[in-house]
């Protein structure tokens, strides 16, 4: 493990080398917060905030919010801290909202960008006009060159088994290929719902551990209870890869996906050209049940806050730790 000393100093001294994945619908400023508080960097996707038309920007809300509550908790507990949150910002060109979105956060001086289906430079610039720093996310080697070339100042890596759109390749192979250049800030995502798996993505070569589908299922989530009772009651076989939904490869609970009247094992796939977020949304209406999930929900045992589900993560790990100084010293 490396120290954090070479890290932008927003992604300095966390509780744990640990980022919350941004989830759709779910991830709602009271989830952020309770993140943030427990010391790990919370975030959600800006097209989460939805307001009807002719309201002012919902996302011009959540963020003074998060921002007011972050320091009045930091003002009553000085010697810890909350640490800082993300936004998530899907640059696809049908985002109608991106440039609105843009100026907000610039205007509120997010610290932590996450940036999501294509790589921008005009993004990225906006980012840096604040101070803030940006984590592009990538399924290969490929698009991961390309971010940093177009500004991004660090990557998530996406491997096989991660929650929502997520890629086909072994963790050990993407992060080898991408440590092989690049040296600034790394998050990896992949079934990681344990201490263990985010010290094994440390072994690895990665800063972090990127954490989504085990958030599903906490109190503070915007997800309906069957949803939360379903990430539960499953495990890694229980999820199905498909691109139907989206237009984007992606994984999904195998239970939803029946409760849908379709057959888990014979979906049709979807190309690339069905993706449309102009409506702050990639997923048609008729898809609204589907849900989203990564292969590390096995881990998941029981719906709790935000904030246990951090405190347990982070013993596993200072656990982990130890039985490897132990092995490694023995």
């Amino acid at each position: 493990m490396r120290p954090d000393h070479h890290l932008p100093s927003a992604l300095q001294g966390l509780r744990l080398p640990l980022i919350a994945a941004p989830l759709f619908i779910i991830s709602v400023p009271e989830l952020v917060i309770a993140q943030c508080k427990a010391g790990i960097v919370g975030s959600f996707a800006a097209l989460n905030a939805r307001e009807a038309e002719g309201e002012p920007p919902l996302l011009d809300a959540w963020l003074t919010q998060i921002t007011e509550e972050l320091d009045r908790h930091n003002q009553a507990n000085p010697d810890t801290p909350a640490a800082p949150f993300a936004i998530n910002q899907i640059v696809h060109r049908s985002n109608a909202r991106l440039e609105r979105d843009l100026e907000i956060c610039v205007r509120h001086k997010v610290p932590i960008w996450i940036t999501s289906l294509g790589a921008r430079v005009e993004v990225n610039e906006a980012a840096h006009s604040c101070g803030g720093v940006v984590l592009h996310d990538v399924i290969n080697n490929t698009f991961a060159r390309k971010a940093i070339e177009k500004g991004a100042d660090g990557l998530v890596a996406v491997a096989a088994g991660a929650g929502g759109h997520a890629g086909q390749q072994s963790p050990f192979a993407l992060v080898r290929e991408i440590r092989s250049w690049f040296d600034g800030p790394l998050a990896l995502s992949g079934a990681i719902a344990t201490g263990e798996a985010v010290l094994a993505a440390q072994a690895l070569g990665a800063d972090f551990g990127y954490v989504g589908s085990p958030f599903i299922a906490t109190r503070e989530a915007n997800a309906v209870q069957g949803y939360k009772d379903m990430i539960v009651d499953s495990g890694a076989e229980d999820i199905v890869y498909s691109s139907l939904f989206t237009g984007v490869w992606g994984n999904y609970l195998r239970g939803s996906v029946a409760a849908a009247g379709m057959d888990p094992d014979n979906l049709p796939t979807a190309d690339a050209s069905s993706m449309n977020f102009s409506g702050g949304s990639s997923k048609p209406k008729a898809w609204k049940t589907i849900w989203g999930s990564g292969q590390g929900i096995g881990a998941v045992t029981s719906v709790e806050p935000a904030g246990v589900l951090v405190d347990r993560i982070a013993a596993e790990y200072d656990a982990a730790r130890k039985r490897m100084a132990a092995a490694i010293g023995g």
